[in-house]
């Protein structure tokens, strides 16, 4: 072989080594960013749950005249209508097993919660009938409002039918507030509610590399988050046990649930505030600002709103600025954020 020939083959060799390498590299490159190792003897957060919430999320007020030793109900007038059950005949009882046997299949009327409480005459407590107990008269409640909408004619003629059959099974007489005056209460704490329920949301994208699920895992965690009950979720917990979360970051969940996840590429995670559900004093919007700066800059990403327009922090003091006085509103209307029965009217 002639040294040209030789020359030649090396030349050659080089070009191909150059070609694997720049192959390699790139696929590198556009390869979905992994989760480093967690360091020996620490558990990573992602192997945190989100904690389970009470679906039926109530705040002690009382609707009626009680005694004075009574505990408040967790029906409130502000947001419920409530009809009085009186036992037939002075001096009656009714047991709780009867009580719960009485009790309609379904606790709601249309789309609105429906309750019924028993007074115990043991404990001086209005409370879910249980059994076991005795009772001396009973309250019926239907939410006026909620994110459905607000209560129309027909859930109320369905809360009257539920409470009528209930107080029918046990000798009652129900008393039921006028229906007309009632729908009418209804619209305008539905318009009020509309017109100030807010839900923020924020979405980080990444610049160059995408990102894996376990990559966006890991950094969410560093950050407080911990794994949501549904794929490609997390949320950020709020300081009070079995309160909503502080925050929501969610991802595609077909990702999640890939067989070989390393191999899904994120481009884009989402934050959400569901503002009324979270206390004022937990700064949520502060945080979120904060989580959405950190995760940006640690994945190589960019905070933008759901069109997709940068946003910085003139927009977003303006954005603070528009939830204060939100917060003041709903404090005047006895709805503070993050309440329990904020909870149940933004729900």
């Amino acid at each position: 072989m002639s040294n040209l020939q030789i020359g030649l083959a090396i030349a050659g060799g080089v070009v191909l080594a150059a070609v694997v390498a720049h192959g390699a590299w790139n696929s590198r490159r556009n390869a979905p960013r992994q989760a480093k190792p967690e360091p020996t003897g620490t558990t990573p957060q992602t192997q945190l749950r989100e904690p389970a919430l009470d679906g039926d999320i109530e705040r002690d007020t009382q609707p009626m005249s009680l005694p004075p030793v009574a505990r408040r109900s967790a029906m409130d007038s502000l947001i419920d209508v409530i009809a009085t059950i009186a036992l037939d005949g002075p001096g009656m009882v009714v047991s709780g097993e009867a009580a719960i046997a009485a009790m309609p299949s379904t606790r709601r009327a249309g789309t609105k919660p429906f309750a019924i409480e028993g007074y115990n005459l043991v404990t001086l407590n209005w409370e879910v009938p249980a059994a076991g107990q005795r009772y001396g008269g009973f309250q019926a409640g239907v939410q006026l409002a909620n994110r459905s909408g607000a209560l129309n004619e027909i859930e109320y003629s369905e809360f009257v039918v539920k409470t009528q059959a209930f107080a029918d099974a046990i000798n009652a007489t129900p008393e039921f507030p006028e229906m007309l005056e009632e729908v009418a209460r209804a619209r305008e704490l539905d318009q009020f509610a509309s017109a100030h329920d807010a839900q923020l949301g924020f979405t980080i994208r990444a610049r160059d590399a995408s990102w894996s699920p376990g990559y966006v895992q890991q950094n969410a965690a560093h950050l407080g988050f911990v794994a949501g009950v549904i794929p490609g979720r997390m949320v950020l917990p709020a300081s009070t046990e079995g309160l909503a979360p502080v925050l929501v970051l969610s991802f595609d969940p077909q990702a999640a649930l890939a067989e070989d996840p390393a191999q899904s590429a994120i481009r884009d995670i989402a934050l959400h505030l569901d503002v009324a559900q979270v206390d004022r004093s937990e700064q949520p919007f502060v945080r979120m600002r904060e989580v959405a700066a950190a995760l940006a800059q640690t994945m190589d990403g960019v905070v933008t709103d759901d069109n997709g327009q940068l946003l910085n922090a003139q927009t977003m003091d303006v954005i603070g600025s528009e939830l204060e006085i939100l917060y003041d509103t709903l404090e005047q209307r006895d709805l503070a954020a993050g309440s329990l029965l904020a909870r149940r009217l933004f729900a």
